[in-house]
């Protein structure tokens, strides 16, 4: 880009959408190249570690270029788009034939992608510079420089005028000149064992696109391309191609191999560090729950409840929130680096949720300011919000104990890993229809098993149990979030 027109095309990089963060996952491109944007228009959306993310634009203008697929992993600071925030000018010539060879090789846009429908969630912009680098596409070989030239020329000349929205001028390269497509493209068709010559090109200015390679390996059945190659020339059906299909999750043989990446990578090494850097204790209790069960269907109709969804695991939340008042110690975290215990005077009470992207941990900021008509709404909206895929990284940070309720899975209870940073987990099993000895007789109750994992550096044996059996306690009589609350 010269110098006259360094104001006229604005870079949109990959901020920083979570603390501290390196790097994002493109999951969905919004526009396409021509489409015009407004300050604010969400472009794409994104996943990291912690969530997905949608990122609006903070210029006018005219989308120019989209450096990156959908399904790539971009670092944070990385160019992913350019606008031309000055469209109707006049488009400067190349300096150079090396120019245009740059353009032939820029990033194939994404796919059409529907428009986006959802609120955006604001991102800030402030984020270290860094820089691109392309290589030029060399020629073919024993193709002359002029050749080369001239191939680059038109084919740069054929993106331009698609960018710009006008017909693409027909293409001239000489016979043995290497066929014309983008390095996604090249990448593919090396994969998949095609050979580039034998394809029949159907994108604009006779370059190959991704569909032409698809099409290339398709049964004989297909239909046939216009103009058969030489039957030497036929590209081999590829026998394995454990490359292309494990990167996007296809079965393969007897095997299917999933890119770990997003969330489920962070889950991973949180759970990984957790487990092997804190000393977990797990105790059980099963406790009748009988009460707690009726107290529910009482809620259910209470008018202070209208509206909200009352279920026991808000009055699990509420028993674990009343046990940490009666034993604040067990609010705690382990900081390596002072060799100090640091004691929370507030609970940010995670609750595990399971997501199509994986297991995210939002939580509910000072839980134990809250009445219970408050945990229940805030309950509901961290359920849906997750569900919807729109939990925030800020909603994921600064945890300090966590639920996980096994027993919608009908599950009885685990050994649950604690969430990093905090000092214990609670997770809640399934509520059966159990025998029960209730008043010196064999009676069917609803029962349920809890399992209370810590960090054994902060909390030891007496207070691990202590906590257990308030909770268990206040289940099977719920009375007490009265008279200890």
């Amino acid at each position: 880009m010269t110098a006259d027109t360094s104001t006229r095309y604005r870079e949109f990089k990959m901020p920083d959408v979570g603390e501290g963060l390196t790097e994002a996952e493109i999951l969905k491109w919004y526009v396409q190249p021509g489409d015009s944007v407004v300050d604010g228009q969400v472009v794409c959306e994104v996943e990291t570690a912690k969530a997905a993310v949608e990122l609006p634009i903070p210029y006018n203008g005219v989308v120019h270029e989209l450096r990156f697929e959908e399904g790539t992993t971009v670092d944070v600071g990385a160019s992913i788009i350019t606008v031309d925030v000055a469209p109707g000018s006049a488009e400067p010539a190349p300096a150079a034939p090396a120019a245009a060879a740059a353009a032939v090789v820029a990033e194939e846009p994404a796919e059409p992608a529907e428009p986006a429908t959802r609120t955006p969630v604001l991102v800030g912009y402030g984020v270290a510079e860094a820089s691109t680098k392309r290589r030029a596409r060399r020629g073919a070989p024993g193709a002359s420089v002029p050749e080369q030239a001239t191939a680059a020329e038109t084919a740069g000349a054929a993106i331009q005028a698609e960018m710009n929205g006008h017909a693409a001028p027909p293409m001239s390269a000489p016979a043995q000149s290497r066929p014309l497509a983008k390095p996604p493209v090249r990448k593919l068709a090396k994969d998949l064992g095609v050979d580039l010559a034998t394809i029949t090109p159907t994108g604009p200015g006779g370059i190959i696109t991704r569909e032409d390679v698809h099409a290339a390996t398709a049964p004989a059945t297909a239909t046939a391309p216009a103009i058969a190659p030489a039957p030497a020339a036929v590209a081999p059906t590829p026998v394995a191609e454990p490359a292309t299909a494990q990167a996007v999750g296809v079965a393969t043989g007897r095997e299917t191999r999933i890119p770990i990446k997003g969330v489920r990578k962070a889950t991973a090494a949180a759970m990984v560090g957790s487990a092997f850097t804190a000393p977990h204790v797990t105790e059980f209790i099963t406790v009748d729950v009988t009460r707690t069960m009726k107290l529910v269907e009482e809620l259910k109709s209470d008018k202070d409840m209208a509206g909200l969804r009352v279920n026991p695991l808000l009055l699990v939340v509420k028993a674990l929130l009343v046990a940490i008042k009666r034993n604040p110690e067990v609010n705690a975290a382990w900081d390596e680096a002072n060799q100090e215990i640091v004691l929370k005077h507030y609970v940010n009470l995670g609750i595990a949720a399971a997501t199509p992207r994986g297991l995210i941990v939002p939580n509910i900021k000072d839980a134990h300011d809250k009445t219970l008509p408050q945990l229940a709404e805030a309950l509901g909206e961290l359920v849906s919000t997750a569900r919807e895929g729109k939990t925030t990284p800020a909603a994921m940070q600064g945890g300090t104990v966590t639920i996980t309720n096994v027993g919608v899975f009908g599950v009885d209870t685990g050994t649950p890993i604690l969430n990093p940073g905090e000092s214990a987990i609670l997770a809640v099993g399934a509520i059966k229809l159990q025998p029960w000895v209730h008043k010196g007789q064999v009676k069917p109750r609803q029962v349920t098993t809890l399992a209370l994992s810590f960090d054994h550096r902060l909390v030891d044996g007496a207070l691990g149990s202590q906590v257990l059996a308030d909770i268990a306690a206040i289940l099977e009589q719920p009375k007490r979030l009265i008279t200890w609350g």
